[in-house]
């Protein structure tokens, strides 16, 4: 029994473990991405909420349909009615919508309020500008402020970074240098473009995000990631030629990471990341044998 608890423990550690755990489209997905923010997880809620009414209308306006091709038809109603009211079907038809529109507008506003209303005092803040075609990323605070740009990760530099593993560093989305930020933080992000350019937008599903980046305004937005790993997203405005290459790629780490990360990315960048990844990988290593060990 101790050993099978062991083994489910260290499973679940493996299956939640940083390195691990990267966020991004499947083939034949349907569902949304796994939640990773409190945001995201309101609104996988308010979506199979509202499907507790949209799927029963549907079938509703289908079977009505149908009836009304089967009872009214010229051959079965020859005679057709010269009823213009019924005062019934009219209340029916006018408090249905309304009860309906009711119920789903409550939580939708609770939903709205909740990613509009940016926190007072967040952990980091982050100014993201968008540039045909990369992201640039400064960090706001401190004396000596990090900043660098982020492009996609070519095929030819992958074994040069480090990043050959095509599942936790998928093309067309894996980047060179991604987004840093603490597991459990509250992170202003403040999103806008190069002023000469054109609208992007920053879009991050697994964290139900989504803010253009417009040029010469200041947008921002919050999220707070409650689970470590990589999570990818896309420029989702159609923003020129290279649209589609324009990935988003976010990594959650600790605490103890994210500070030691910080304080090297300030000397050298690209060691800094590699640093990270061993640390990442050295952690979801440990998951691994402790799983292998208690089989």
């Amino acid at each position: 029994m101790n050993r099978a608890f062991a083994v489910m423990t260290a499973l679940i550690c493996l299956l939640f473990a940083s390195a691990g755990f990267a966020d991004q489209p499947t083939p034949w997905q349907v569902d949304m991405q796994v939640p990773a923010t409190p945001i995201m997880q309101e609104i996988k809620w308010f979506n199979n909420y509202t499907l507790w009414f949209i799927v029963p209308i549907t079938f509703l306006v289908l079977i009505l349909i149908v009836a009304v091709v089967m009872k009214f038809r010229a051959s079965a109603n020859p005679v057709p009615s010269r009823t213009s009211h019924n005062t019934m079907i009219e209340i029916i038809w006018t408090i249905g919508p309304v009860l309906v529109l009711f119920f789903i507008a409550i939580p939708s506003f609770n939903l709205l309020n909740a990613q509009l209303t940016i926190p007072t005092n967040p952990d980091l803040t982050v100014k993201a500008t968008a540039t045909q075609w990369l992201w640039s990323y400064e960090y706001e605070g401190g004396e000596d402020p990090l900043s660098f740009d982020s492009y996609m990760l070519k095929d030819e530099d992958r074994a040069e970074i480090g990043k050959e593993d095509l599942a936790a560093y998928p093309r067309l989305l894996a980047v060179d240098n991604e987004l840093v930020v603490p597991v459990n933080k509250t992170v202003r992000l403040l999103v806008t473009a190069a002023p000469t350019d054109v609208i992007h937008a920053f879009a991050m599903p697994a964290f139900g995000l989504k803010i253009d980046a417009v040029p010469g305004r200041l947008n921002e937005t919050w999220f707070r990631a409650e689970k470590e790993g990589m999570y990818y997203g896309q420029c989702s405005e159609l923003c020129g030629k290279d649209h589609a290459f324009m990935p988003i790629a976010i990594r959650v780490v600790s605490d103890e990471q994210y500070a030691a990360w910080s304080t090297a990315a300030r000397e050298d960048l690209a060691g800094a990341n590699r640093a990270l990844m061993a640390s990442a990988d050295q952690s979801a290593d440990a998951v691994r044998v402790a799983a292998t060990e208690n089989k």
